[in-house]
């Protein structure tokens, strides 16, 4: 399954976006705690425009974060009320961009909007086209009992279960130990 170059960009961010989450960072800390963590973070996925790199900034990002990874998870027709609210709050106009080494994509938000307003825009725009596409159910959380790592699958079946090959091996090594032990 693959999306619009743009659409797996948005949602490849909004990944990592939400596992700098506490709860879903390897660290277990909040992997975007200070504006410094959240520029390298933007700068990794080439984002552009107004950056305050500010305490304000960061917060808000922080509480788009948390939005993000509640609608990940969320049923279908769920998502297309928030990804319609999100919308709607920034007054979102779409419209067709080339800059930098990308290609033509949709922007919806002026460049001088705020971070976090054009965060929740993009990925917005992103997750109508994993909805239009029916296929949310490619939009997971990480199947390891002790992560919640948000996991994108775009394999051919549908069958990817863990967030990292990390997990994935955690998870089948413990299996092993315990079939190992019940004989």
């Amino acid at each position: 399954m693959h999306f619009a170059p743009d659409t797996e960009d948005v949602l490849e961010f909004v990944i990592a976006l939400g596992n700098t989450d506490p709860g879903a960072s390897r660290t277990g800390l909040d992997e975007i705690s200070t504006p410094a963590l959240l520029t390298a973070l933007l700068d990794q996925h080439g984002y552009t425009g107004r950056f305050d790199r500010d305490l304000a900034e960061l917060r808000e990002v922080q509480q788009t974060r948390t939005l993000l990874r509640g609608v990940w998870s969320q049923p279908r027709d769920d998502a297309v009320a928030s990804v319609n609210e999100m919308l709607r709050t920034a007054g979102a106009l779409p419209y067709l961009v080339r800059h930098d080494h990308f290609d033509w994509h949709l922007h919806a938000t002026s460049p001088d909007a705020p971070l976090a307003e054009r965060i929740r825009v993009e990925v917005a725009l992103a997750l109508a086209d994993v909805i239009r596409s029916g296929e949310t159910s490619r939009m997971r959380v990480c199947d390891a009992d002790d992560c919640t790592g948000l996991l994108l699958d775009l394999s051919r079946n549908g069958s990817k279960r863990f967030c990292s090959v990390r997990c994935g091996n955690r998870v089948n090594q413990l299996a092993y130990r315990e079939r190992a032990a019940s004989s």
